[in-house]
């Protein structure tokens, strides 16, 4: 895989599994894009250009270390399936906010319109379970579908939330394990299954706690900026109405900030609302959180299902996340 494409994280890990897992990882991007290319031009272009938008690819990371170093097919198929589900999500989530941009390149449904997005999405979504259902392990399609799921309803709570500032920490959290934390899960748990070996339950909690993690950084990352680092302007999950942590916080400090009408928001005033809610100093607390969270992953993979191998290269994600998200 070209490795100018992707974080430090996902680097530093692949140097030291350097024997095993680039080759694994390369052989998933040969497949990501075969797939994404197979099913006429009409889909198939902006499935592609999807695809090249790029992404971190954490979720195939994660199922191919917790399948270990002797996995083979089985393994690079559930990895696919993971990202092409991630993949999309993203397509579908961006139709549903109309967005312009993602990773900073226009978006399918601002490039070839709502229908032909929708389309792509069911399509990546459709190949994702035929690649499990290659496999033929009923456990493993189980565990994706039940992901698939818990990420719809996560967007539907998103949905019904927009706006609303009275939501409570719990029902944000919750919604956070829907529709971020549970396919972090799930890639662990898959790659454990896809490989028979003891301690899914334990990589799924690891998966869950660093999805969690992932999802309170990236909040924070809204807040902060830069549009070059993010891909996206400052305050745009604001601007969608989406109410995060930092602000949920912010309103216990500043309660003034419940008049801003996140609904009536244009670019402008949602850096003003950004500064405001960076002001009250909730930042740091929602930062400090996420490490709390890394590290109870972390402890997680204490038990006698895994080598120390499989520690140092799990804890090289948890760790990497924080520094490049924070």
């Amino acid at each position: 895989m070209n490795r100018s494409a992707v974080p430090p994280p996902v680097t530093a890990v692949m140097d030291v599994a350097s024997a095993w897992l680039p080759e694994r990882m390369s052989e998933v991007e040969r497949r990501l894009a075969e797939i994404a290319t197979a099913h006429g031009p009409e889909l198939g272009v902006e499935a592609a250009a999807t695809l090249d938008a790029g992404g971190k690819r954490m979720r195939p990371l994660l199922v191919l270390i917790c399948a270990g170093d002797r996995s083979e097919e089985r393994a690079i198929r559930a990895a696919v399936a993971t990202e092409l589900i991630h993949m999309a999500t993203l397509v579908h989530d961006d139709v549903l906010d109309g967005a312009p941009v993602r990773r900073g390149r226009p978006t399918v449904v601002a490039r070839a319109g709502r229908e032909r997005a929708v389309g792509v999405g069911d399509l990546l979504l459709s190949r994702a379970f035929a690649e499990l259902a290659a496999s033929g392990d009923e456990a493993e399609v189980r565990e994706l579908s039940s992901a698939a799921v818990a990420l719809a309803r996560g967007e539907l709570a998103q949905r019904h939330d927009a706006c609303d500032t009275s939501i409570s920490e719990e029902r944000y959290l919750h919604r956070c394990s829907l529709k971020t934390a549970r396919l972090f899960e799930s890639a662990c748990r898959v790659g454990r299954l896809s490989a028979g070996g003891p301690g899914a339950e334990e990589l799924a909690g690891f998966g869950r706690e660093i999805g969690l993690a992932f999802q309170l950084l990236d909040d924070v990352l809204d807040i902060t900026g830069p549009p070059e680092r993010t891909g996206k302007a400052r305050g745009t999950d604001l601007k969608d109405g989406t109410v995060t942590l930092p602000l949920i916080l912010a309103l216990r400090k500043d309660p003034s900030l419940a008049e801003v009408s996140l609904a009536a928001l244009d670019a402008a005033e949602a850096e003003r609302a950004c500064d405001r809610i960076a002001a009250t100093g909730v930042l740091d607390e929602v930062r400090e959180r996420a490490r709390g969270g890394i590290e109870s992953a972390k402890r997680r993979l204490e038990g006698e299902h895994f080598s120390d191998a499989e520690r140092s290269l799990l804890a090289l994600i948890a760790d990497g996340m924080v520094e490049r998200y924070s």
